[in-house]
């Protein structure tokens, strides 16, 4: 069977088939949910042909709707209709669309259980850790005998239990890792930490960033002048570059105590290391900063898979469980 898995969050768009055709797109659904099926559309107009349709979504936390049941409603009424589409929800298993509409809450934030599931095929024996970092959030996932045992199911659950971070390596604001040593403000995010630490490419067309303006290194240098209430003419490189270093360093301690908290839970110490995600370079960072467990192995989504599907990992582990699943 022929599945195309979708993520559909609040900042991206990634659909991943499960011929490993993989895309994503930036789609910021706060600003215009009426355009989310054009733009599930368009993402799916190149992707290779399919029989049914494997879901899991993030957006519905999105403040333009009233709550999460609305946003889960608002997305499933979104879906493409000419195939058949399954939901996967937090209790580890898929729903059609009619069961996702009477229980909304499960269908909810569900993603990161769909690549849980999924990769722990590389895992199956012992503890280990999968740590999947994206542009806006990271996981740490707790895998036991190849299966998740996370402490908890939804998103303010993983909150508090460490298992959900909310940072990542484009979207989160430099104001949220600087503290008192910066502007108060939305005047950078952690792309523009990456784009000056060369961990990201540049790209000129891309212009989903604070200012509106190209997510190039000379535009990432002004936004990061505005973070020490500056200018390009008003500040140094060295100061510019101290910055980007300062919150890089910030996102490796919240990811490192997450890592800590985690792995204290599970009966040994992780033998194995999983990253995934379009910050796998910040996972590696932060394994490697973290002193409560022996080296163990690392194993890279990325480099198994492809940079494409890991950054859309989370797509193609629901279209992969979806296809077994119709066996």
């Amino acid at each position: 069977m022929n599945v195309l898995g979708l993520d559909i969050g609040g900042a991206n768009l990634k659909a991943a088939h499960t011929s490993a055709a993989a895309r994503s797109r930036s789609f910021p659904l706060w600003k215009s949910p009426a355009a989310l099926p054009d733009a599930l559309r368009d993402l799916l107009r190149d992707c290779p042909p399919y029989d049914r349709l494997a879901v899991t979504m993030t957006g519905e936390l999105c403040d333009c709707f009233a709550t999460k049941r609305e946003g889960v409603a608002a997305i499933l009424d979104a879906l493409p209709t000419e195939v058949p589409a399954r939901v996967w929800r937090t209790d580890g298993r898929f729903a059609d669309i009619a069961e996702a509409r009477r229980e909304p809450l499960r269908a909810a934030a569900s993603n990161w259980l769909a690549l849980a599931a999924f990769a722990g095929r590389f895992v199956p024996d012992g503890p280990a850790l999968l740590l999947d970092v994206g542009s806006t959030t990271s996981d740490v996932i707790p895998l036991l005998d190849g299966k998740p045992v996370p402490q908890g199911r939804s998103d303010p659950e993983r909150l508090r239990s460490g298992e959900l971070v909310y940072t990542g390596v484009r979207r989160t604001p430099l104001c949220a890792l600087l503290g008192g040593r910066g502007a108060a403000e939305l005047f950078a995010t952690t792309l523009d930490v990456y784009l000056t630490l060369g961990h990201v490419p540049e790209d000129a067309d891309d212009r989903d960033t604070a200012d509106g303006r190209p997510a190039t290194r000379d535009f990432a240098a002004a936004r990061l002048a505005r973070m020490l209430c500056a200018d390009l003419e008003t500040s140094t490189e060295e100061e510019r570059h101290e910055v980007a270093v300062r919150a890089a360093r910030q996102q490796v301690l919240l990811l490192t105590h997450a890592l800590e908290t985690v792995t204290a839970r599970l009966p040994s110490p992780p033998e194995t290391i999983l990253l995934s995600g379009s910050g796998e370079f910040l996972a590696e960072v932060a394994w490697h900063g973290q002193h409560t467990c022996p080296p163990g192995l690392v194993r890279s989504l990325a480099r198994e898979l492809g940079a494409e599907v890991s950054a859309a990992a989370c797509a193609y582990a629901v279209a992969v469980l979806a296809a077994e699943e119709g066996r």
